[in-house]
């Protein structure tokens, strides 16, 4: 069997959600890890105008480290920035709320280079219910049509966070597949951030992926989770629903503080409003061996040590995100 690092050098590495502060050290720290492309999607926005800003931070930092990162808009971009040995950055959202109520702003965002959005975050907008909200009533009208112009213009509808019926009711509607980009398996933790087996099955028969999350909270073991834990994870979810639609979307969090305004924010209904979960000032690690970026390659090693095919390895790693993306982004 071949060493961990050649594998890990080869793959395509693609992580379906982080939502990091970068800095340069950062990005570096995501190279030493032989990672290809992040879907980085912090969530500081409620409205038209802070999703533009983040637009605007994400140019200033391509233009800034042009060098070591670049923007990801099609999936020749990311066999580009694996090739350029530099970090590719899709630029995603973790709520549908800087649309407002105008459906025609998605294929303006879509042209600015967002490819990927969370249809709601933790609790109700405009397209439906978060998994939060104290009565998911599904997918809204205006939700249909965001879904179906989602389709359209090549955008990835995530359902991360999403209610449990509006997910449901967004998977049976959307022409495309969708993705689920950071969760986990309520069957081996019945938290309410983690998702039913029968959702994932329906995700996964219409051509989705799913990425396996770090957040202890939703980890069998909690903070005691080691990088085995969330192979675990893995293996049960290539059982229940097959390797071609099982990835890894970390969840990282890293340079921002918890307790720390950031947190704080993503904790509050809408940012400002009540308090709708602990994570803010709850101890919450990632599992030991795979704490921070520069550690992907330890995933690499504990599935090799398991005697995983290749084939499945790099799917897992980043070949079926890959394969998800072209197919959603009419494929470009």
């Amino acid at each position: 069997m071949r060493e961990a690092e050649a594998v890990h050098a080869e793959a395509i590495v693609v992580d379906g959600l982080q939502c990091c502060d970068f800095d340069r050290a950062l990005l570096e720290e995501a190279l030493r890890g032989g990672v290809t492309a992040i879907n980085h999607a912090a969530i500081l926005w409620e409205n038209f105008r802070e999703g533009i800003d983040r637009v605007a931070e994400w140019n200033r930092v391509f233009d800034t480290h042009g060098d070591i990162v670049m923007p990801i808009r099609t999936t020749e971009d990311i066999l580009a920035a694996k090739a350029a040995g530099k970090l590719g950055i899709i630029m995603g959202w973790q709520n549908t709320s800087p649309l407002e109520d105008r459906l025609d702003y998605l294929a303006v965002f879509k042209q600015l280079g967002i490819g990927i959005m969370q249809l709601t975050y933790n609790t109700q907008n405009f397209a439906g219910a978060g998994y939060l909200e104290e009565r998911d009533s599904g997918l809204t009208g205006f939700g249909r049509e965001m879904v179906a112009e989602m389709n359209r213009v090549g955008v990835l509808c995530d359902l991360s966070h999403v209610g449990e019926v509006t997910s449901a009711d967004a998977i049976a509607y959307s022409e495309q597949p969708c993705a689920i980009t950071h969760c986990l398996p309520r069957a081996l933790k019945d938290v309410a951030r983690n998702k039913s087996d029968a959702l994932f099955e329906k995700c996964a028969a219409k051509g989705g992926v799913i990425g396996v999350s770090l957040f202890s909270p939703g980890l069998a073991a909690g903070n005691d989770a080691t990088v085995a834990d969330v192979v675990d994870v893995i293996a049960y979810m290539i059982e229940l629903v097959g390797e071609a639609h099982v990835a890894i979307g970390t969840d990282f969090s890293l340079n921002r503080p918890r307790p720390g305004p950031w947190q704080d924010w993503a904790s509050r209904d809408k940012g400002t409003a009540r308090v709708i979960t602990g994570f803010a000032t709850a101890k919450v690690n990632k599992p030991k061996g795979f704490a921070r970026i520069d550690e992907f390659p330890n995933l690499t090693g504990e599935m090799l040590e398991r005697g995983w095919s290749e084939a499945r390895i790099k799917g897992v790693l980043g070949g079926n995100w890959l394969r998800l993306l072209r197919q959603v982004w009419h494929g470009e």
